[in-house]
């Protein structure tokens, strides 16, 4: 009976999503809801893959491709509490270029982005998870200018990706947010005004509010209930996985040996600033004064102005001011035994200010308070008071991007985050401590400091690799046995003999002893040089039967240089990019890292992906504030990212079993939440609940 109703269940669900339609009030036909026929700057109807609706050829200049404040409503209202959906759409992207096929977002929130990278054959999926941003990467090349057609299901945490009615990917990913804010809006063919454009053609987009929507776009997929032979392939697809894990890693290693080898290559890089032109190494002061820059092999850096220490006579002290960026001695006050900087205020029979070293009567009236006398509090050196848990960060106090406001009961102070030291003592300015340089970090001789905003960790070295324990010293790397495991290029009747981080080829004697390379089926001769078939920027050559390749060396005077490979020789301003605030110039070859991102400007097109984190070999990770990457924790309750084991249960106050995962709320407490998280009772408090009840 059970095996009837589980079958019965099936057959409703697939009927529901073909057999009997496709309720209108439960989808956005998005190119109909943008009325893109009317739009005429920057998209063009076109032929698409059939002529049951219309395509659109995203053109390549600046458009604004967006919805209307109603559509955005209905957007909303749909989003709302909804765990499941589908975005559809057929497309045909231009080859190696990369854009955004659709984004909902609220300024630089992503609730939703699916983005196809041409540059490094990837499609990602931006999504938002407890306020925070994350990311899905997927290796496909869908932007190859042949036509396809991709499905997007979500179902809580349970993602399908579909191209061309194939299952692609299956991941299990933290449910993403779907309360969309009342600013949010739909862009397609962009991220926003000014980055992401999608070139090429976009057909048949829609977001569908069903379980299993590909269904919709691949009827003959209507089957949505697992089978034993679904089982199967889904071990068989992991071990293929496995078998695929292993060869890429072999490749990795490979191509590390291979870059390591580019450390000797030289080739000047500049940089562009409001028009002007930097060689390597010149070093600049900005505009504001406050910041002295330098153009390293591209990359603009910028460090906060080095202040020279103040020895401020006796009867004054160090104070900031405006439109300066030290420090600069003024004269103090001294009242009742206490000593005022200039600018802080006491208040005696009237409110004075120090001013020159001198007290200054201030006029100024004292707004009025909504709260009891018992609750007000004087600021420190201020002659006005407040109410109780007054928010001073919220009057403007300012701190740098790397430090954070923190309000205590008289005042408001900055402090460094996470990973970041105070610049001088100030903590209202911080830059990242470079743990691997401010020599903190000491990694082990087999791997190499590699440092990232607010944190780092230690990478191996090529030629070794982490045997699976991940120490954050890295200890864990041990060398690779490229005899062992036929990964090295010796040739012929030579010996493999394993070396601490590499391999050598020894050829006693006999006639196969040429020093000729093994090379896809065939032989290079010794000292033979070529370009690679599969990769035009990369230059090979045979020597004493090992292949040694490298990257073409870029000369930017010589007008024919390749700027495929050579983008750093682009001078064209169509090929410069803006970053992600509008307000830096990169060119085409530039990197550069913004909001835990690698991003790179080529040809005009800005591509990003997410930083490369360490593997962590722990059961619960988290990711503090300010940093990127995750850290392992003991404590389930603090975890960012968990796989819950539904035979780790816990009991509520009600004394009844809850699975892990399940959220309740706290008996007599109805602002407390709870969750069980593999048999550990996890509670918060809404502190906005408390307030208003």
């Amino acid at each position: 009976m059970g095996l009837l109703l589980l079958l019965w269940a099936c057959a409703a669900a697939a009927g529901a999503a073909v057999g009997f339609g496709m309720d209108p009030d439960l989808q956005i036909d998005v190119i109909t809801e943008l009325d893109l026929v009317n739009t005429t700057l920057g998209v063009t109807q076109v032929s698409g893959l059939h002529n049951a609706s219309k395509a659109f050829l995203f053109q390549d200049i600046e458009r604004e491709i967006h919805a209307a404040p109603h559509v955005s409503e209905k957007l909303i209202q749909l989003f709302r509490n909804k765990s499941e959906f589908t975005f559809l759409a057929t497309l045909q992207q231009k080859a190696s270029t990369s854009g955004v096929i659709l984004s909902i977002r609220e300024l630089e929130h992503s609730y939703f982005e699916l983005e196809s990278s041409g540059l490094r054959d990837e499609i990602r999926y931006h999504y938002r998870f407890n306020g925070k941003s994350r990311t899905e990467v997927f290796p496909y090349r869908l932007a190859d200018g042949q036509w396809h057609k991709i499905a997007v299901s979500l179902s809580a945490s349970h993602l399908l990706l579909h191209v061309d009615c194939n299952r692609i990917y299956e991941r299990i990913i933290d449910p993403p947010e779907t309360n969309l804010t009342p600013e949010s809006n739909l862009w397609l063919g962009q991220r926003n005004r000014k980055h992401g454009f999608f070139k090429g053609v976009i057909q048949d987009v829609k977001i569908i509010f069903i379980p299993n929507g590909y269904i919709t776009q691949c009827p003959n997929l209507n089957r949505t209930c697992p089978t034993c032979s679904d089982f199967l392939s889904l071990v068989q697809g992991i071990m293929d996985l496995q078998e695929l894990l292993a060869k890429m890693t072999a490749k990795l290693n490979y191509a590390e040996t291979r870059l390591s080898q580019l450390e000797d290559c030289h080739c000047e890089k500049t940089c562009q600033v409001n028009g002007l032109i930097y060689r390597d190494k010149d070093s600049w002061v900005e505009d504001d004064h406050c910041r002295n820059c330098t153009c390293q092999s591209g990359v603009v850096e910028c460090r906060r102005m080095s202040c020279p220490p103040l020895d401020c006579p006796p009867d004054s002290l160090p104070v900031h001011v405006e439109s300066q960026c030290c420090k600069v001695c003024k004269a103090k006050c001294i009242y009742g035994g206490k000593v005022l900087a200039e600018g802080q205020r006491v208040l005696t029979k009237s409110c004075r200010e120090c001013r020159n070293g001198v007290l200054v009567k201030v006029t100024e009236a004292c707004p009025p308070l909504n709260c009891s006398e018992k609750d007000h509090v004087l600021p420190e050196n201020q002659c006005c008071s407040v109410c109780r848990g007054h928010n001073f960060c919220a009057e403007g106090h300012k701190c740098g991007e790397n430090s954070e406001c923190k309000n205590w009961n008289t005042k408001a102070t900055c402090e460094c985050k996470s990973g970041y030291l105070s610049v001088q003592g100030d903590s209202a300015y911080c830059e990242d401590i470079d743990e691997c340089a401010e020599g903190i970090i000491e990694c082990h001789n087999h791997s190499r400091c590699v440092n990232l905003p607010g944190w780092y960790h230690c990478e191996c070295r090529s030629g070794f690799h982490d045997n699976g324990s991940y120490s954050l010293s890295g200890e864990s790397c041990v060398d690779i046995d490229e005899c062992a495991l036929k990964t090295h290029t010796c040739w012929n009747d030579s010996a493999c003999v394993n070396l601490a981080g590499g391999f050598d080829c020894l050829c006693p004697s006999g006639p196969s002893c040429t020093g000729d390379c093994p090379h896809e089926g065939g032989f290079k001769r010794n000292g033979q040089v070529w370009t690679l078939r599969e990769d035009r920027c990369s230059v090979c050559s045979c020597k004493d039967g090992r292949i040694f390749c490298r990257r073409t060396a870029c000369d930017c005077e010589n007008p024919s240089a390749d700027l495929f490979c050579c983008p750093e020789c682009d001078t064209r301003v169509t090929s410069q990019c803006l970053d992600q605030t509008g307000h830096k110039l990169y060119r085409s070859g530039d990197n550069w890292t913004y909001s835990c991102q690698q991003c790179r400007c080529l040809e005009g097109e800005v591509d990003c992906w997410p930083l490369l984190c360490p593997n962590l070999n722990c059961e619960y990770t988290a990711i503090s504030d300010g940093e990127c990457c995750p850290h392992c924790v003991t404590d389930p309750c603090l975890a960012d990212n968990i796989t819950y084991d539904i035979r780790k249960t816990c009991l509520d106050g009600y004394g009844i079993t809850r699975l892990s995962g399940a959220v309740w709320t706290m008996v007599g407490s109805p602002c407390t939440t709870c969750k069980c998280k593999n048999g550990n009772v996890c509670c918060s408090v809404d502190l906005e609940c408390l307030t208003n009840n």
